[in-house]
């Protein structure tokens, strides 16, 4: 019975295994994001080895008191671990960050919280979107070991999450709002497809700017300057 209990444990345990591997969150726009879901995805199997190992100990004591579990035992404590590699497997997802949660990140780990964000956001947006989604990932990527250097409530890092953890969701927000037959329409200079563009763009060059100004050394100079005020008047926001 001892050795068709290993049997089946390793058979669960290549099925867990297997789970890791079908596991999709989606493609990742940085490496920070790609280190939180691989840190959830190891929490997850993790679990599951637990489980599974609780539930062989329990066969095992219950076999060793009534002498043996019998087939239907055995195919009892299969069914079990099944029944938790899928509850746990489907039921453990990564969180993705609300708006209102982002600009309350630590600053470890604001990059890639902001990342798992915009992921989620992207089906939502056009294509020339999506790829000025995935140049921010780059440039919060780069953005991170600079974060690191910064006071939790220092200006700067209150600078960084109000462009990231407000500016940045508020325009995005502001776009899914509108009707998409209306965002071809023209509205002032620009449609709302354009605006969004546009204010992508000027995020992903301030994100770039903080960057650099925190790595020379003068983040207490940092200031994330007034045009990022047009994203709010040039379209998009008044769009809603």
């Amino acid at each position: 019975m001892s050795k068709s209990l290993t049997s089946q444990s390793d058979q669960i345990l290549a099925d867990a295994a297997a789970v890791k591997r079908r596991v999709q969150m989606g493609p990742s726009i940085g490496s920070k994001s790609r280190a939180l879901k691989r840190e959830h995805l190891w929490k997850k199997i993790a679990a599951i080895a637990i489980s599974i190992g609780v539930i062989l100990v329990v066969a095992g004591v219950v076999g060793a008191i009534i002498d043996g579990i019998g087939f239907y035992g055995v195919l009892l404590t299969v069914l079990a671990a099944v029944v938790a590699t899928v509850v746990l497997g489907s039921g453990m997802k990564l969180k993705v960050p609300t708006p209102e949660k982002l600009a309350k990140e630590p600053l470890k780990v604001l990059a890639g919280k902001t990342e798992i964000w915009l992921e989620s956001q992207r089906p939502a947006l056009p294509a020339p979107a999506v790829n000025l989604i995935d140049n921010i990932g780059v440039q919060l990527d780069m953005l991170a070991p600079q974060l690191q250097t910064l006071e939790e409530n220092s200006e700067p890092a209150r600078e960084i999450r109000k462009l990231v953890g407000e500016h940045l969701p508020e325009l995005i927000t502001g776009y899914r709002k509108i009707p998409a037959n209306m965002r071809k329409e023209k509205r002032g200079e620009r449609t709302p497809d354009e605006q969004l563009l546009h204010g992508l763009g000027v995020i992903e060059r301030e994100i770039a700017s903080a960057t650099r100004t925190i790595a020379e050394g003068d983040a207490d100079k940092l200031a994330i300057r007034g045009r990022f005020l047009e994203l709010k008047y040039d379209g998009v926001a008044d769009s809603q």
